[in-house]
């Protein structure tokens, strides 16, 4: 049992509570972190000679290769080691000798753990935002292709009003536009630079903290008050309400992909690269992925609540407790970037079956608010209008048809306003494409939306042109 303390201790620890204890099971995701905070605390301490010039140099040196041998795996973490931090400084001093104990000085296992997790959520928030990124691309294309394609919109899950394809996706590019607003706004916040804290109260060397919060491209420099800093899990908070609003939103679309490809809808047909069958019943092709990217929403939402729960009775400044920080951390974080990959294969491969969408929007009395806004149009107010329309559909269903099979005599028998031209004021098309208010459905309108959204994406990938992830 390897560990970085044992002077004060007459007896080895139990090895049950040492095992219970331990968290290099699941820590050692964060190895490249870990090593990256030591090479730059090492830079600081030789900078500022608080241990010699060539011990700094050779403790880089020896830290630089163990990071390879793991990458290479030439070297191996193993449960010997109580964290990643008691093995890193191990196996350094293993190698180099008494310059490895030198690590440590003027830091504590307390604000490295902090610095390790701020700098491994800084970069699942980068690969996060760029999954969603993805789907964007993946989004605006079918928004692009899609603005003549006639769907119906739904309110209480009944057919509502006509639009387009194009436009109900876009709902959804700006459901991910305020969640890759929401990491921007996370990272923004967080980007402060916890090491030099100590266990919790600093440290009588002479550190230079604005130097190590450089190093590790901390914008902000280093955070304020050593307390905070190393007890700070807000923004792993912050982190995971962020991925379970990106996972609603994942799997309110999700639930409309499986109500569209069911059979009594026929909008979409998912590809078979995306789909499972049955292994009792040859027909079946079922929606797994989107079922499965639903059913782990559940999954983030409980990491939330249990780091919620974790945080809330904890004394300042750090215990114990916030280990547990990391293990459901770390599932979230993967589950979230595994659904939008996964997702946005199902959706980039998907078939849109714009013939029947259009026949479903013709059906369901979807253009009654036209015939309304028609006699409005003729002068008669809207309160009457809505009664007028009301009784047409009513009278519709009476004779089995829609708004358009009625008669013109039918029209007249409720208002003399109606003319021929009803006809056309309430097709499909002229529904839609009168809709022309920003925000709106119609063509005049999306074709601004979808600037906006060329633009917003070409910054995108600008940034991400010369992002390393």
């Amino acid at each position: 049992m390897a560990q970085l303390w044992g002077g004060r201790f007459t007896s080895a620890t139990d090895r049950s509570a040492y095992e219970f204890n331990a968290s290099s099971s699941f820590d050692k995701k964060m190895y490249r972190e870990d090593i990256a905070g030591s090479i730059a605390h090492a830079k600081m301490l030789g900078k500022c000679g608080i241990i010699p010039a060539d011990e700094s140099e050779k403790i880089i040196e020896g830290l630089i290769k163990i990071r390879e041998d793991l990458e290479t795996d030439a070297l191996h973490i193993t449960d010997e080691y109580e964290d990643i931090h008691s093995f890193v400084e191990s196996v350094l001093t293993s190698r180099i000798g008494d310059a490895g104990k030198k690590l440590h000085t003027g830091r504590s296992r307390n604000d490295q753990v902090a610095l390790d997790m701020k700098l491994y959520t800084r970069n699942q928030i980068k690969l996060t935002d760029r999954g969603i990124f993805d789907l964007q691309k993946t989004l605006l294309g079918i928004i692009k292709n899609n603005t003549q394609t006639f769907m119906p919109g739904f309110t209480h899950l009944q057919k509502a009003q006509p639009v387009t394809l194009s436009h109900h996706m876009s709902a959804y590019f700006e459901m991910f536009i305020r969640d890759r607003e929401r990491l921007d706004s996370i990272m923004n916040r967080m980007n402060t630079c916890p090491l030099g804290s100590g266990a919790l109260a600093g440290t009588t060397y002479p550190l230079d903290r604005e130097y190590t919060a450089r190093l590790l491209l901390f914008d902000r420099g280093p955070t304020r008050n050593s307390m905070d800093s190393v007890s700070d899990r807000d923004y792993l908070i912050e982190f995971l309400s962020a991925l379970s609003i990106i996972m609603m939103h994942l799997s309110r679309f999700c639930e409309e992909i499986i109500i569209w490809n069911s059979n009594d809808y026929g909008f979409v047909e998912i590809d078979d690269r995306y789909s499972t069958g049955s292994s009792i019943m040859p027909q079946k092709k079922n929606p797994d992925i989107a079922e499965l990217v639903r059913g782990k929403t559940g999954r983030v939402y409980g990491s939330l609540m249990s780091l919620l729960t974790t945080m809330k009775g904890i004394p300042l400044a750090y215990d114990k407790d916030m280990q547990e920080d990391k293990e459901p951390a770390f599932d979230a974080m993967k589950t979230v970037t595994d659904c939008l990959r996964e997702f946005n294969g199902m959706l980039s491969t998907m078939h849109f079956n714009n013939a029947v969408m259009e026949e479903s929007a013709k059906q369901g009395f979807t253009n009654a608010t036209d015939v309304a806004d028609y006699l409005v149009k003729k002068g008669i107010p809207f309160r009457d209008a809505h009664s007028i329309s009301g009784r047409l559909v009513l009278k519709a269903i009476s004779l089995s048809t829609s708004l358009d099979g009625l008669s013109l005599s039918d029209y007249k028998e409720e208002s003399e306003a109606f003319e021929e031209d009803i006809y056309e004021a309430i097709s499909l098309r002229t529904c839609v494409e009168k809709r022309s208010t920003y925000g709106a459905p119609g063509i005049e309108s999306m074709e601004k939306i979808i600037a906006y959204y060329d633009d917003y994406l070409k910054k995108g990938a600008e940034e991400y042109s010369d992002m390393q992830i």
